[in-house]
């Protein structure tokens, strides 16, 4: 970033800048990934302490924020997952588009600056306006959040964030999000005591604390737009993975029921006997996961991961079956590893591009067809441009566009 801009901003924004600068986000790109699929998001929501504060958040501030409001709540836990969004639908489908949907992780790790997770890494709240967001796609936007912590312990268990246009920045919105977190931390307290006092009265011992992390959740792996996988165990631990190790997971966790040796020896290094050395690779992952995430140390004949892990590809897989095509197209990137050249990387790209083009196909949506053929996957195709061209009113000042990139393409062949 360049000093001269860095002196202008706000010193809680400079500095959320620049963390998002060394961990090498590119703000014209970056964009929240989904971590959490269907099964997964709700196992979440069910988990979280926060679903038992849901009316008092619903009360305080959703009720405002029902149509033509300009205001969408969302509620996410410690590591800025969005697992509730709510408010003015008409907002709700427009905040889509950046993915700003439960489910998607907008920790600064994620996105860079955005309150929801600048909120979670200065452990305060936070405006963040406009202009001062980090990724390029947020900046239409403002927003307000304010972090959630554990009347017991005092960890940061979750954030609540109003996102909408300037006027959800302004001083009295940030008083009015803290006055509704600390009426949830009170309900979250209230609720304690009473169960310790229901079971005293019962003879037993006292229920431990809960916390943010839900005992079982399984581990999170983030591939999309990425050369080398982000990895998050159970424990809430998280690094980066080599490209050998990100491939090797990716795999693993896209053929759940195994596979053998000579199999993911092919997929990995294009020849079925290679198997010594994937022997030797895997052995090294295991070292590698015992670091972040021990409970997935891959088991044998056939290899198999140790325990359950989502992925941000799954999210993708999941969206497209359930309809959700326009999310799905936004949040698919670069596709999985995109640097790999590993053979099972390939046709796993391939199968995944191969179900998302041919439901953008039925779809028949000029808007998706154009989204997608502005990818990588979808300038040289000609099917995509011709379905576009079809789907388009006459009167669309876009059809002009679409008939001369299709006349370039053509001319080509």
């Amino acid at each position: 970033m360049d000093e001269g801009v860095s002196r202008t901003m706000r010193p809680v924004v400079d500095a959320s800048w620049r963390r998002a600068e060394r961990a090498r986000l590119d703000p014209e790109h970056v964009s929240a990934p989904l971590v959490l699929d269907g099964p997964g998001l709700e196992d979440a929501r069910r988990a979280h302490p926060l679903a038992a504060a849901l009316p008092v958040i619903r009360t305080l501030l959703v009720r405002d924020a029902e149509p033509d409001s300009r205001v969408v709540v969302a509620v996410g836990d410690a590591r800025g997952r969005l697992l509730w969004v709510e408010g003015d639908p008409v907002l709700r489908r427009r905040a889509e588009a950046m993915l700003f949907v439960p489910g998607a992780a907008w920790a600064e790790g994620d996105v860079g600056t955005s309150a929801p997770g600048t909120a979670l890494a200065i452990g305060d709240g936070v405006q963040i306006r406009g202009a001062e967001h980090f990724a390029r796609e947020v900046k239409p936007w403002s927003c307000t959040a304010v972090p959630v912590r554990d009347p017991d312990t005092g960890d940061i268990i979750g954030v609540v964030d109003v996102t909408g246009e300037d006027q959800v920045a302004a001083p009295h919105v940030l008083a009015l999000v803290e006055a509704t977190v600390a009426a949830v931390e009170r309900e979250l307290l209230i609720a304690r005591l009473r169960d310790a006092a229901a079971d005293t009265r019962a003879g037993g011992a006292r229920r431990p604390a809960r916390t943010g992390r839900s005992p079982g959740q399984p581990a999170q792996l983030r591939i999309l737009g990425r050369d080398t996988g982000e990895l998050t165990g159970a424990s809430g631990r998280s690094g980066g993975l080599s490209t050998r190790h990100s491939e090797l997971l990716a795999l693993l966790a896209w053929h759940s029921d195994g596979l053998s040796a000579e199999r993911l020896a092919e997929l990995v290094y294009g020849d079925r006997r290679s198997v010594v050395t994937l022997r030797a690779e895997m052995v090294r992952l295991r070292r590698a996961l015992g670091r972040i995430a021990p409970e997935l140390g891959p088991l044998t004949r056939p290899y198999r991961l140790g325990a359950p892990m989502e992925t941000d590809l799954g999210a993708v897989v999941d969206l497209q079956r359930r309809g959700a095509h326009r999310a799905a197209v936004a949040s698919y990137g670069g596709g999985p590893l995109p640097g790999s050249r590993a053979p099972g990387l390939e046709e796993l790209r391939e199968e995944v591009v191969g179900r998302l083009r041919e439901a953008l196909l039925e779809s028949a949506s000029p808007d998706l067809l154009l989204a997608w053929a502005q990818t990588d996957r979808g300038v040289d195709d000609v099917e995509i441009w011709r379905a576009a061209l079809q789907a388009l009113p006459p009167q669309s000042p876009r059809r002009a566009l679409v008939v001369a990139h299709l006349t370039a393409l053509e001319a080509r062949d």
